[in-house]
């Protein structure tokens, strides 16, 4: 196969989202990305911050159709926007109206129009380059990664497979992840496009806008979120419909809160572990195993001391941005990055599993180790930032003493009334930085 369809098995009259105002047919996605296409402007890359998943796949469809390769940074910063479209060579962008883009000339989508199916759905070449992602910036600077149609075919059908999603099945899919996030394009995007689902064009962010969309959208839906999200679901008061899978990604998820999860909302939680350099590569049921079990034709190497992620769709293999230990039975467990490992006094330990543990102290509904630059001939000492309305230091500080060793204890220990997490829940390094350098001017409290 050296090409693949738009769209998956949908007959014109079909479901394929569910906007505000009601049902889109897949015979309206396919007339208003021709149409789109037709329009635009002749440019090698476009930079698409369509804030409804419906509209940002007509904006994506339409530059696939043009060749036309979409850019996806997950900061929107108009600085960091600007730079990128410079880099890349973005002279436009596809934008909601109330949403210009300073520098950036902005187009938007044209009213609808009635639909027409065509006898023949257009196919990709799977060697098309149809995005560039970028990471997160949550370990340092993002970088760019370039995305084949073939290598999200890949992906979509390789997760289908593996959680048996299908159409026939008349389910739908909920995200509450971004659509300009890598797992939020496969999972949210590619998986229901491909297997005939229907995709919620919103993103619901608080419990509340989470049981309205599932409550709106047909048969038992798919939630696609991120350890983040379904934190904030299990600790509010509210009771979501039933659903068929909850999956989750973007940060490691805690067997606890799997479990509790699967306890309160009676749905299986499968996770995802990937990264922007390879897309979706494993998954593991979390409440019952450590271990993730790789993807349909992902295959596992070892270069040195380093695995590498190898398959058909990626152009070369890809390195493992953490540190894994492989079984004999194909399966991995990750024992985090290498710059997630901090020492002090002699001993080592993981920023992750510091932050689990603070996580997992009651009245903490988030919460940060942070380790600051080094100073020349300094000792290293760790800090957090907690979110815990109406406790007290001592309360943390008395908890972690029975949790942890005490050389790992925080100095200071600085409560904030929220975390800068991006739209993934991750906090990039970056603004932790600039939040510990706020903090450290204000005292240990930051009320901002």
């Amino acid at each position: 196969m050296v090409d693949a369809p738009l769209i998956g098995p949908y007959q014109p009259d079909d479901r394929l989202a569910w906007e505000i105002d009601g049902p889109r047919t897949a015979g309206q996605l396919l007339s208003e990305v021709v149409r789109l296409a037709d329009s635009l402007p002749e440019c090698p890359t476009v930079l698409n911050l369509l804030s409804s998943r419906y509209e940002f796949l007509i904006g994506f469809f339409a530059a696939v159709l043009r060749r036309q390769v979409t850019l996806l940074p997950q900061s929107h910063a108009s600085d960091t926007l600007r730079q990128i479209a410079k880099e890349y060579g973005a002279r436009y962008c596809l934008t909601n109206p109330e949403h210009p883009i300073d520098g950036i000339p902005c187009v938007g989508l044209p009213p609808p129009s009635p639909s027409q199916w065509f006898e023949k759905v257009p196919s990709i070449p799977l060697s098309q380059v149809v995005a560039i992602a970028f990471t997160s910036g949550s370990t340092g600077t993002p970088t760019p990664n370039r995305k084949t149609w073939g290598a999200l075919i890949s992906v979509a059908q390789a997760t289908a497979i593996r959680f048996g999603v299908n159409g026939g099945d008349s389910r739908s899919v909920v995200a509450t992840v971004p659509h300009q996030h890598m797992f939020g394009l496969e999972a949210s995007v590619m998986l229901p496009i491909q297997q005939g689902l229907v995709m919620h064009a919103g993103r619901p962010l608080f419990p509340e806008d989470v049981r309205t969309a599932l409550e709106a959208v047909p048969g038992k839906a798919v939630l696609v979120t991120t350890p983040f999200h379904l934190r904030a679901c299990v600790a509010a008061p509210v009771k979501l419909p039933p659903m068929g899978m909850i999956l989750s990604a973007t940060a490691p998820l805690s067997r606890e809160l799997a479990r509790q999860v699967e306890l309160k909302f009676r749905a299986p939680v499968q996770e995802i572990f990937g990264f922007a350099e390879a897309g979706s590569v494993a998954s593991r049921r979390t409440v019952e195993t450590d271990d993730w079990l790789p993807l349909d034709g992902i295959m596992l190497g070892q270069e040195g001391p380093d695995w590498t992620i190898r398959a058909k769709y990626l152009p070369y293999p890809v390195r493992f941005p953490d540190r894994v230990s492989v079984h004999d039975d194909g399966t991995f467990r990750v024992l985090g990055r290498a710059e997630d490992q901090v020492a002090v006094a002699g001993h080592r330990a993981s920023l992750g599993d510091l932050n689990r543990t603070l996580l997992e102290i009651e009245g903490v509904s988030d919460g940060a180790f942070f380790t600051p630059d080094a100073q020349e001939d300094s000792v290293t000492r760790l800090m957090a930032f907690v979110v815990a309305p109406g406790k007290t230091e001592q309360d943390i500080q008395q908890a972690l003493r029975t949790r942890i060793d005490p050389v790992f204890l925080p100095r200071p220990l600085v409560f904030v009334p929220r975390l800068p997490r991006n739209e993934t829940g991750k906090l990039p390094r970056e603004a932790l930085r600039d939040l510990a350098e706020r903090c450290m001017r204000r005292g240990t409290r930051d009320d901002a």
